[in-house]
């Protein structure tokens, strides 16, 4: 279950938000190089903020969320 978000919500700046989007863009690619590089551009106080709210939203980490999409984009197609 997830937890309630803390009243203080460390900032995500905005040169991390591209950069987590560049990183997502280029896993659902295939370059993984580009991914890489894209997740470590981040700053630590952002990085924070990210894990933070991906905590509270879905209950885990970005690592758990990552590996989770990349078993699920593994499988065949549901039709």
């Amino acid at each position: 279950m997830p937890r309630p978000a803390p009243a203080h919500r460390p900032p995500i700046s905005l040169m991390a938000s591209a950069e987590l989007r560049d990183a997502l863009t280029a896993i659902e690619e295939g370059k993984t190089p580009a991914a890489i590089a894209a997740l470590m551009a981040i700053d630590a106080e952002s990085w924070q903020a990210i894990e933070q709210r991906l905590t509270a939203l879905v209950g885990n980490d970005l690592r758990s969320v990552l590996l989770a999409a990349a078993e699920v984009g593994d499988r065949p197609p549901l039709r």
